[in-house]
């Protein structure tokens, strides 16, 4: 062997050579011509010799040997016996050693701790319809029946000490299924009843008092005429200007429902209302004529008295007013305290809201002698709350997350309103953190398990997380589901969420069966021709994801097995288990699982596949429906002079054809990608989460408007108010101008198509698209 080295260094005129790296040279043609193969493995001696024996200066060009064709024939052919020997030496060796080795006995070769734990936590993803399969199973009956139980409380009103003691309970579930659960504490004012309760009279006779009341109702005793107006919507008061009928100074009479306490008292603010009596009709509400409502009038979320900032304990900003609490007066009556009103009213009334059922009420409009006086004495108070987190942490995308969450506080037992869905947070912690455990399931991203309080004074504790970690949070939560108010009935099943949700809501409908028909999915029993007009329903404040969606720009979903004939007593002492058995006609348990089942497979879906499950294409529509109505009104108000015809819709449609095009070239791009590469899918799904967010006008300050998205959001920077703009120009009101419209008309225009340049990827990719 010795001979047969000496003799291939020979060829090369030289010793043995001492590197093994490659060096190549790059021609003047670009061509990887020059290769220097070195051929020893110590690639560390420096000290190389040339063909003379001379020291190799490191810095010096490299050493090319002499050209093969220059040796004589008697070199060739020691050559070629050199090779063979090596040849048939290499064989004999290798097939002696083989030979002996027939039988091997196994080597036990243990991996090193840190190599084991390794493999242990490697992503190996599952088939989808074994995970749905895996939840669905370990997704109880009776896990939720026994977590129902368990915690139902008769008071944990928002920062009680019941509130605390189901949190802490709420800690150590977290902690007995594996988690490091955390707190995050606020301090916030809430409005509760004063030492005397609030008070109603009626031509100066008192008609009892209530324990109802509506926080963040102004505090003060005011007096006037009554005036009824329906539901106290827009369109409700709109009847009564158009019907000749004030109601500046007036005490307004609405019924419960539709929209929310907040809406109801804003509307009749903007009129100069004096106060606002609120009732639940009996063709509303079943329940008991001396049954107290309870509920909040401000007009956004979170604490009122720190807006578009958080309620921490070393907040120090001077006093601060959200512009959504009233400065008038708002009360809620019984059904026994509005017949004794109402049937007493004079004046006319309007035929098509003589709808309602109170006994011996003609639903009259009232007369200035129906003279009403509402004293409000709430307290505001500052309440320490907590909301509690647990988390899964994702196999791949650890820093992308899922938060799902549940309101925890209630003004009663609350057992639909929180109760329910609290159990369902916690039954469904346990299970998929028992997939992860025993069965092998790998999420590749996060998720949060959120217990919010204070939710009954209007999203207070998640509002004040939002506020509190808005840049934290900022492309790391991609999606928010809720669990709040999910049972309520069982004829009916409705879905409020953004527009890239649409189609994983639809096809979580398809695969989760209908409780009292199992037989057929909800989706086959509750969508007719068309699911969206079936199923899904304006987002608005009553919906607790509303902050989510609107100021946090978090892709949200919340639904709810509901009753298309009463309303739930939601916010009074009625919200009871037997009260809820009733209304589900005894499948409350059966209907808790189906919500649970939703609420986990959305839930999943997210966090399992390589991409993440939001259709960014799904918002065209919606942008193209708000530019036709815009253009239609533009085109009618220049027609008939009220708008100048230097206002233009080219930018506007513009902006809308480039997002248009932006969400079908990543469909291209995604279709023409290998999802496998993880780093792709990571740079694709970047540009996905940032659609939602890109919604929030940047024009517009959160202190000032809370709800920035300016197609679900509320505020003068939506395209909706756009519309209500051109609507107030055309009927030539007071609050139109044209400049303020143009001015928003413009700063929307180029929200759009700031959403859509963020959509088409990097700046270098758009090519002046704009």
């Amino acid at each position: 062997m010795d001979q047969a080295r000496t003799t291939i260094s020979k060829i090369f005129n030289g010793e043995p050579r001492s590197y093994t790296r490659f060096n190549l040279t790059q021609n003047m043609e670009g061509d990887n011509s020059q290769v220097e193969m070195k051929l020893s493995a110590d690639t560390d001696e420096e000290a190389e010799v040339n063909g003379v024996g001379e020291k190799m200066n490191p810095h010096s060009p490299p050493y090319y040997p002499s050209k093969l064709s220059q040796r004589s024939p008697r070199n060739i052919c020691f050559i070629a016996v050199g090779i063979l020997f090596l040849f048939i030496t290499g064989y004999l060796i290798g097939y002696v050693s083989h030979g002996n080795k027939v039988n091997p006995k196994p080597v036990n070769c243990p991996l090193p701790e840190e190599s084991v734990a390794i493999i242990a936590d490697a992503p190996v993803s599952m088939d989808w319809s074994d995970v749905r399969v895996l939840l669905k199973n370990k997704l109880t009956e009776s896990n939720i029946k026994s977590t129902l139980r368990e915690f139902s409380s008769a008071n944990h009103q928002a920062g009680s000490s019941g509130d605390e003691s189901l949190a802490n309970n709420i800690m150590g579930k977290f902690k007995s299924f594996g988690m490091n659960p955390w707190t995050d504490e606020h301090f916030v004012k809430i409005d509760l009843p004063g030492a005397s309760n609030n008070r109603v009279l009626f031509r100066g006779n008192n008609i009892g008092s209530t324990e109802g009341y509506l926080a963040y109702s102004a505090a003060k005793t005011v007096m006037g005429p009554a005036r009824y107006a329906h539901y106290g919507r827009v369109e409700d008061f709109r009847r009564l200007q158009d019907s000749i009928i004030d109601v500046n100074g007036k005490v307004v009479l609405v019924r419960a429902g539709l929209i929310s306490f907040a809406e109801k008292v804003a509307n009749a603010e903007r009129l100069n209302a004096s106060a606002v009596l609120i009732y639940p009709d009996p063709a509303n509400y079943q329940i008991k004529d001396d049954t107290a409502l309870f509920g909040h009038v401000h007009l956004g979320t979170g604490d009122p008295y720190t807006p578009g900032f958080p309620s921490f304990n070393h907040t120090q900003f001077p006093p601060a007013r959200s512009s959504g609490l009233p400065s008038i007066s708002a009360q809620t009556i019984t059904k026994r305290q509005a017949t004794e009103i109402m049937s007493q009213l004079g004046g006319k009334n309007v035929r098509e809201w003589m709808d309602g059922v109170l006994p011996g009420v003609l639903y009259n409009l009232g007369e200035d002698k129906d003279v009403i006086t509402v004293e409000v004495n709430n307290v505001l108070t500052e309440k320490k709350i907590h909301n509690v987190f647990g988390v899964i942490k994702g196999f791949v995308d650890a820093d992308r997350y899922v938060v799902i969450g549940a309101q925890r506080d209630a003004w009663g037992t609350g057992y639909a309103k929180s109760t329910v869905g609290t159990s369902l947070l916690v039954e469904l912690a346990r299970t998929i953190t028992d997939m992860i455990k025993n069965d092998g399931f790998r999420p590749k991203r996060s998720i949060v398990f959120a217990s919010w309080s204070a939710g009954e004074f209007g999203s207070v504790g998640a509002t004040e997380w939002l506020e509190g970690y808005l840049t934290s949070l900022n492309m790391k939560v991609f999606a928010y589901i809720s669990l709040d108010e999910v049972i309520s009935g069982s004829d009916s099943f409705k879905a409020a969420a953004s527009p890239l949700l649409y189609d994983l809501i639809e096809g979580t409908m398809k695969q989760v069966s209908y409780p009292l028909v199992p037989t057929k999915s909800l989706h086959e029993q509750f969508v007719s021709s068309n699911w969206e007009t079936s199923v899904m329903e304006p987002m608005g404040l009553s919906h607790s994801v509303y902050p989510f969606q609107t100021f946090s720009g978090i892709p949200s979903f919340s639904f709810r097995f509901t009753s298309t004939s009463k309303l739930y007593p939601f916010g009074t002492v009625e919200d009871t288990y037997e009260n809820l058995e009733r209304y589900t006609s005894g499948n409350s348990f059966k209907l808790a699982k189906a919500a649970g089942e939703v609420a986990g497979l959305v839930t999943v879906r997210l966090v399992h596949d390589h991409l993440v499950k939001l259709n960014v294409a799904k918002y065209t529509s919606l942008i193209r429906k708000n530019v036709l109505e815009i253009n239609s009104k533009v085109q009618t108000l220049q027609a008939s002079g009220r708008l100048p015809k230097t206002l233009t819709m080219q930018w506007l449609f513009s902006a809308q054809g480039s997002y248009d095009r932006a969400a079908n070239a990543l469909v291209n791009v995604i279709r023409n990608s290998d999802l496998d590469d993880m780093e792709q899918s990571r740079i694709i799904n970047n540009r996905i989460m940032r659609v939602e967010g890109n919604f929030l006008s940047p024009f517009v300050s959160p202190r000032e408007s809370l709800f920035r998205h300016i197609l679900l959001g509320s505020g003068e920077h939506t395209l909706g108010a756009l519309l209500d703009h051109l609507t107030a120009i055309k009927e030539g009101a007071e609050s139109a101008n044209v400049d303020q419209f143009r001015n928003q008309f413009a700063l929307a225009t180029w929200t759009i198509q700031g959403c859509a340049n963020a959509l088409a990827g990097e700046i270098w990719d758009l090519d002046n698209q704009i």
